[in-house]
């Protein structure tokens, strides 16, 4: 007969504790090395994560040159009053472009399962992950210089170039683990390993669906996940038709002032990541840093975007507030999305591309709900807008800081079998 029973650490040896506090043991002298291996890793899924963005962004960014003509040298930079909402990026459908984000993402999580040592986790993921911040600034500066000067069909050709180039390296110096790695130092892949020795199984485990399902921890994640996307859909669709509805400036005529927001968040992104792991070297329990970093994500960000609409219009006013606001969001990089690695590491993979799948479904429903809202009430559409963006990111962040956790959870521990 066979029974599960769980594994024990080894008598005498510190065992990391993620809902505490993390172990002095295994944070080394010099934690921060741009020329280690695992942090070559980061620079690589961030450059993927560039690309994957910038060839998402360059279908929107090159959209209204598809609309104005099919010949190459259709003016990107053009009038565009005379376009439909959808080619200013107010479609209901345009969020619903990125279907396979999850399951890249998840791909990557995979990877820091067995490169990211838990005290570095949070500048790894965050490094990784700012990428896609930076791929938007990119193709909005320079989408509509090279769609004016080359033709459409060319921000395409570009970035896909790019893509294909990038993948050849990735095959070449991207491995699973570090022990895998012909390149890594003996000091580094002896730190990565001990470090994950409680966590990394060395045999394949089934994924407990049944617990998943009842893990109000997993359910925190995918919420507030529904609900931070639902903001970001807002600030990355909706805003150019917001700035033009209120003030008449059409502000995909000036690349730079659409993208500024952007730049300002692969800042903010990477710097979470830091603050992240600096409050677990100062003792902070690493529940409290990710529902620090999820708070100041979220709320701050939906807070501003309402007072918006109550403010006097001031164009000065109104760009502060949507830069503060898209700047603050990836805060939430050092929270709820690297959170699955906490609760599960060995099905992080998996519940990194569940969650982001789950996340995206907001994408759809904000635009879509946004832009009935918009038709039924022109003089107060937005207010509404942005009263529902607040009620929504409010309900998933307070369900994240009541059930959100950081524990390994009792169904993704190591478990075999053994014969009475």
């Amino acid at each position: 007969m066979a029974t599960m029973t769980e594994l024990s650490p080894t008598a005498g040896k510190t065992k990391y504790s993620q809902d505490t506090r993390v172990d002095e043991s295994l944070v080394p002298k010099k934690v921060l090395s741009f020329r280690s291996t695992r942090y070559g890793i980061a620079f690589m899924a961030h450059f993927c994560n560039f690309i994957l963005m910038a060839q998402y962004a360059a279908i929107n960014i090159s959209m209204v040159a598809m609309v104005n003509g099919t010949n190459h040298q259709s003016q990107f930079n053009g009038s565009t009053e005379s376009l439909p909402l959808d080619a200013l990026g107010g479609s209901n459908d345009a969020p619903n472009s990125l279907p396979a984000e999850g399951s890249i993402l998840g791909g990557q999580h995979a990877l820091w399962e067995r490169w990211g040592p838990p005290c570095e986790r949070s500048r790894l993921c965050t490094l990784a992950l700012s990428g896609m911040m930076l791929g938007t600034f990119t193709i909005i500066l320079l989408g509509g210089i090279i769609s004016q000067t080359l033709g459409w069909p060319f921000v395409f050709y570009i970035f896909g170039g790019i893509g294909f180039v990038y993948c050849l390296l990735w095959f070449v110096l991207v491995y699973d683990d570090p022990v895998s790695h012909p390149w890594i130092s003996v000091t580094e892949r002896e730190y990565i390993v001990s470090s994950l020795a409680q966590q990394v199984s060395p045999h394949k485990q089934p994924l407990p669906f049944k617990a998943m399902l009842r893990s109000l921890p997993l359910y925190a994640i995918c919420l507030c996940s529904f609900s931070h996307q639902w903001m970001i859909t807002i600030l990355i669709v909706y805003m150019p038709t917001y700035i033009s509805s209120v003030f008449n400036i059409n502000i995909r005529d000036n690349g730079f002032l659409s993208a500024f927001p952007f730049i300002i968040s692969w800042v903010t992104g990477i710097l979470g990541g830091q603050l992240a792991d600096f409050l677990l070297t100062k003792n902070f329990r690493l529940v409290t840093v990710r529902k620090i970093a999820t708070f100041l994500g979220n709320f701050p960000s939906s807070v501003l975007l309402v007072a918006l609409s109550y403010l006097t219009p001031d164009y000065v006013t109104t760009m502060t507030l949507l830069v503060v606001s898209c700047g603050l969001t990836p805060f939430c990089q050092s929270g709820i999305y690297i959170n699955a690695l906490d609760i599960a590491p060995r099905h992080s993979s998996f519940l990194m591309g569940a969650s982001r799948e789950f996340g995206y479904t907001a994408a759809i429903l904000a635009s879509t709900i946004s832009g009935f809202l918009l038709s039924q009430d022109p003089e107060f559409g937005w207010r509404n807008v942005f009263l529902l963006l607040f009620a929504i990111n409010l309900s998933g962040l307070i369900f994240y800081l009541i059930f959100g956790d950081a524990v390994v959870q009792d169904w993704a521990k190591d478990r075999k079998l053994t014969r009475l």
